[in-house]
């Protein structure tokens, strides 16, 4: 029973305790006239004094002032009670000889207030308890048989409300059990990201690309050979800048309050100015801010998709399962506390490995186990089902009856990753890897470890028709690749830190039986909290793509034989919680593998809103 009900239904209980007539309140007949009386009271009679009740109504901060009631020790405690007020002695007895009043937190006890017979009731049997405490205690012999005797009247007199009582009691607690095993009371969270981007590119001269003539940069998605089997080269020396957009937003909804079910909206129109220099299959690859994207299928077109959608639960305190239809990879691998994308490095070839996976997102799941402090392991099998990649041409194969899960382009990926300090990670990772081909070549953004361009069966295959515009078949079926990775951050001290990852991929060409290995590295220097705290300076040095063998299998992308480097400085800029300035440059040496293409630089300004 709660302080309120105590409290009200004292005085009542202190009259019969002290021999006093029946009358259960702290006021007499003619005060009680002028109360308002509700449906449940009994009317007084003045000549014959009964248990009166009193519907009391209490306003929010009444009640609040109830729920502080303070157990009282002493009589002189309550500030309102008076040695000439006529239940004093009454009050004195219960407070010092069976405690069975409490006081509002100032002091005060508010004795002339009414209370209903079944406020009186809850007071009644909390001094029934209270006695019953001292008959089986040590100090049963202060409780006085005049006491019992009033307390056995009172008891008859209330027994339907003491029974009424325990009977709601019994059923809120039955009521309250079905509550909790039938409870379903999800919590969803709305979360979102916003980018503004403005990017600039242009080159010293003609920039030379691997791609069929007069095809537009949002088309690029497959590579042709001349008659004499050599890849179709064109050029172009200049793109206009960008001003684009991209927005995420996230539902986050918790049954348990330790699983997450997760859904991601995604709208943009970006197509950074540097594709309009690249090659077949290097849409969106170097020198392109990450966040300068086009989420859906028909690029610089705002279509809404959903690009996340799993559910992630624990299996034991250790151990994380993530299953879903579309799982971002990069949430779970190949992490890096100077490249991460939100606060960290900016392009496509910076932010993570360029030879990660070929499923950027994929149909699957991911296990997590967390070893210890030091130590952590991650496992995940994801069938392709890339949001940006049409399934009318074939993509989305984890969805697709013909392919499925096991049939399509499939990843399956498990990564170690060491901390020996709070300061130092390192991570290793393997890959292996089914890639589908499409029109007879394996390429493009989900033909990791190649890692971009196309690849076909050599000369002889993938030749243009410059009449009909059509390419003959490239010769393969798919490839089976195995890729190795380390990635590394420091922070040596609180300001400075390196990173750095290297990757090596070997590729099967089927049923040619043809490898193509390919290998890419970064280093990089990191400035936390430069010129303010939360801020960060980074300065990379990647290579993209650099073909170790199997050149000639290149149909776009092998250039001449050169080597792609890219040079990154960003500055993450917050200024304040929600709203971030990151401007970023990026320098291109050997455009497109050709030694002889000129440099080719980026300028990128992203505002960055979070909510």
């Amino acid at each position: 029973m709660n302080a309120f009900s105590r409290t009200i239904a004292v005085v009542g209980t202190a009259m019969f305790l002290s021999g006093q007539p029946i009358l259960t309140m702290a006021a007499t007949p003619a005060q009680l006239e002028s109360e308002t009386l509700h449906q449940n009271t009994v009317p007084v009679s003045p000549t014959q004094p009964q248990a009166i009740a009193v519907d009391l109504s209490l306003d929010s901060s009444e009640a609040a002032a109830i729920d502080g009631m303070e157990q009282v020790t002493s009589i002189s405690q309550l500030t309102d009670v008076e040695l000439s007020d006529w239940a004093f002695q009454a009050l004195q007895s219960l407070v010092e000889r069976y405690g069975c009043i409490v006081g509002y937190p100032d002091k005060t006890f508010l004795g002339n207030r009414a209370l209903t017979r079944y406020e009186f009731a809850a007071g009644l049997k909390s001094c029934v308890d209270r006695i019953d405490e001292l008959l089986t205690s040590s100090t049963a012999d202060l409780v006085k048989k005049e006491d019992l005797l009033a307390l056995q009247r009172l008891q008859e007199e209330f027994a339907a409300e003491l029974a009424t009582i325990g009977g709601r009691v019994e059923a809120l607690g039955t009521r309250t059990a079905t509550l909790e095993k039938q409870q379903f009371s999800p919590t969803t969270k709305l979360n979102g990201l916003a980018w503004f981007n403005l990017t600039g590119a242009f080159a010293g001269g003609d920039v030379r690309f691997e791609a069929l003539p007069n095809t537009p940069v949002d088309a690029r998605f497959v590579g042709g050979r001349d008659a004499t089997g050599r890849p179709l080269v064109q050029t172009t020396d200049r793109a206009e800048p960008t001003l684009s957009a991209l927005t995420w937003l996230t539902l986050n909804t918790s049954f348990t309050g330790k699983d997450t079910l997760a859904v991601q909206l995604a709208a943009g129109n970006g197509i950074s100015s540097i594709n309009q220099f690249v090659s077949a299959g290097f849409f969106a690859t170097y020198g392109n801010p990450y966040t300068d994207q086009t989420p859906g299928t028909v690029p610089g077109r705002s279509d809404v998709v959903i690009q996340d959608l799993y559910y992630s639960f624990p299996l034991t305190d250790a151990i994380k399962l993530t299953v879903g239809p579309r799982i971002n990879w990069f949430s779970y691998f190949d992490f890096n506390r100077f490249t991460f994308f939100l606060t960290g490095a900016s392009s496509y070839a910076s932010i993570s490995s360029t030879q990660t996976s070929a499923t950027f997102w994929g149909s699957g799941a991911v296990l997590e186990w967390n070893i210890n402090p030091k130590w952590r392991f991650a496992a995940a099998y994801l069938g392709e089902s890339v949001p940006y990649l049409p399934a009318s041409f074939g993509y989305n194969t984890a969805s697709n009856p013909s392919a499925g899960l096991f049939g399509g382009t499939y990843a399956a990926t498990a990564e170690l990753t060491y901390s020996p300090t709070d300061q130092l990670n390192l991570r290793f990772r393997y890959n292996y890897t089914r890639l589908q081909a499409y029109g007879g070549q394996v390429g493009g953004s989900n033909a990791v470890p190649l890692p971009y361009g196309y690849v076909d069966a050599g000369p002889g295959s993938s030749i243009f028709d410059p009449i009909t515009g059509s390419v003959t078949s490239g010769g393969l079926d798919y490839a089976i690749a195995h890729t190795f990775a380390f990635n590394l951050d420091w922070l040596i001290t609180p300001g400075f830190g390196v990173f750095g990852r290297y990757s090596y991929g070997n590729t099967n060409l089927k049923p040619i039986d043809q490898a193509v290995n390919v290998q890419s590295f970064q280093v990089g220097v990191a400035f936390p909290d430069l010129g303010k705290k939360g801020a960060l300076g980074a300065i990379t040095f990647v290579a993209p793509m650099d073909i170790v063998n199997g050149r000639q299998y290149f149909v776009a992308g092998g250039g001449n034989g050169g080597t792609i480097y890219e040079l990154e400085a960003s500055y993450y800029y917050p200024l304040n919680d929600r709203l971030a300035i990151v401007p970023a440059f990026y320098a291109i040496f050997n455009a497109n593998n050709f030694d002889s293409n000129p440099n080719l630089y980026v300028g990128n300004l992203r505002a960055q809103f979070s909510f």
